[in-house]
């Protein structure tokens, strides 16, 4: 009969799991993770919402995609 060792449980950090959290919420957009002295101070998200893409009609110039 051979001894098992249990598994070793980790507990998973509160920062790791709200980075989790945001990843899983986002369709399009960065999830940006800030550190200090070896420490995460600060979790940015910034979301993109895409648009569909819009032909003009003949005759009208196409939309400046650099305005928004």
């Amino acid at each position: 009969m051979s001894a098992t060792a249990p598994a070793a449980t980790t507990a998973i950090p509160a920062w790791l799991d709200l980075v989790r959290r945001k990843v899983e919420a986002l369709r399009f957009g960065q999830v940006y993770i800030v550190v200090h002295d070896h420490q995460v101070t600060q979790i940015e998200c910034l979301e993109k919402t895409r648009l569909a893409a819009r032909t003009a009609p003949r005759g009208e110039p196409e939309p400046d995609s650099a305005r928004a």
